[in-house]
């Protein structure tokens, strides 16, 4: 028992003799005074890749193709395909998402097939004009392994990947691996559901903007919901976490993306990607990416920045010109999807007609939302045309939960 906690005791102990007008206060037990707690330890969370670093069995003896990045790691200083080479695991092919293997290139930016300079390995792109993987770049592969970080927003093109790479596996009936990673925006759950004909690679299921599922649970639900072509089903096998639920937090040891730079970014990234379909500037070309928002064509908000070329942004929106707008670098923590910076933007910039580009649809996943804010509607009105869909959602959600 702490030094503090026996001083109170005994404090409590004459109080109640003072209080018995000199009669005794006998305690029979000391311990009903000990108010001490019982703390459980949290232990770390171990990764779908750390789990199967324990157990290669599965891979031995088999051609493994691997879809991963930069994130897939097993240590900070450990790759999964590393480690994987150096237990005799015959890795064939590496497949590339957006960003590529290395993670080092722009968004949107065209995606070469090439060699991986550290391993000798072929790379294959599934970023630019094949997002699915052809069936002759599924020769010589017996088990797909994927594992990429992913940050729990429709529109971050992981789970699109994950989409076209289970619909090539599951045509050529090559079992996948997916190693589960946690969602670093939990469990939150919102935003408009995207409608079918909006159907793009930067949404391409009816769910929510922020969906509240590891990338494991995810493909559950893929394939749960026969979303493939012609409602073919992979050979799906998750690789589950160890000591995680929802409700932790997690920081990512590794960028899941050049632009996402902290746990900042991460957490504002579905709120602000909004503006990657107007005219307003999400700090790319900056070292705060995903945490201020502005343009040339706001002049009376209070912060203003100027984009230059730098590290995943070779020629940022704005290049060179003053930005005015907002720095959220110390907005407190979200959790939920915000309309506020992208209502407020609106308002503030000039030309209103010129503030949205045909992308904006795309993101959001529905026509209405530019029409509810070029109308004027207040954040809670537009909030509760989505509660709706969300319910279904969570219903839907729920089925594939693994945590």
């Amino acid at each position: 028992m702490n030094s503090n906690l026996i001083f109170k005791n005994t404090v409590l102990f004459f109080a109640i003799s003072i209080f018995s007008c000199g009669k005794s206060a006998h305690i029979n037990n000391y311990s009903e005074l000990d108010l001490q707690t019982n703390y459980t330890k949290q232990e770390p969370i171990k990764t779908g890749a750390q789990v199967l670093s324990t157990n290669v069995s599965l891979l031995k003896n088999k051609k493994v193709g691997i879809l991963t990045n930069q994130s897939g790691i097993i240590t900070e200083q450990t790759h999964l395909v590393d480690f994987l080479l150096a237990n005799e695991i015959n890795i064939t092919k590496i497949y590339a998402p957006e960003h590529g293997f290395r993670g080092t290139a722009d968004a949107g930016e065209l995606i070469k097939d090439g060699k991986d300079t550290k391993t000798g390995l072929p790379i294959i792109s599934l970023y630019g004009n094949k997002k699915k993987p052809k069936p002759e770049q599924l020769q010589n592969i017996d088990v797909m392994v994927f594992d990429l970080q992913d940050v729990g927003a429709r529109f971050y093109t992981y789970i699109s990947s994950l989409h076209y790479v289970m619909e090539a596996c599951a045509e050529q009936n090559i079992p996948i691996l997916v190693l589960d990673r946690p969602n670093p925006n939990g469990n939150i759950i919102d935003g408009p559901i995207l409608e079918p004909e909006h159907t793009s690679f930067v949404g391409m299921h009816t769910i929510p903007v922020l969906h509240g599922m590891t990338i494991g649970e995810y493909a559950q639900m893929i394939n749960g919901e026969k979303w493939l072509k012609n409602g073919v089903q992979a050979d799906l096998q998750v690789i589950k976490m160890e000591n995680y639920n929802h409700n932790l937090p997690y920081k990512l040891p590794v960028k899941p993306s050049p632009n996402l730079p902290n746990e900042q970014a991460i957490n504002l990234y579905a709120s602000l990607c909004f503006f990657e379909g107007t005219n307003v500037s999400v700090g790319r070309g900056t070292e705060t990416q995903f945490q201020v928002y502005g343009s040339p064509f706001i002049t009376d908000l209070p912060f203003e920045f100027t984009p230059e070329p730098n590290f995943g942004a070779k020629d940022p929106m704005h290049n060179g010109k003053k930005c005015m707008g907002e720095n959220l670098t110390n907005e407190p923590k979200l959790n939920q999807l915000e309309l506020k910076y992208l209502i407020t933007a609106y308002n503030h910039t000039s030309d209103k007609s010129k503030f949205f580009n045909s992308f904006f649809t795309k993101l959001a996943g529905t026509k209405k939302l530019q029409q509810q804010i070029e109308m004027g509607l207040s954040e809670d009105e537009i909030r509760a045309t989505w509660e709706i869909g969300l319910d279904q959602f969570k219903k839907t959600r729920a089925k594939y939960l693994l945590y």
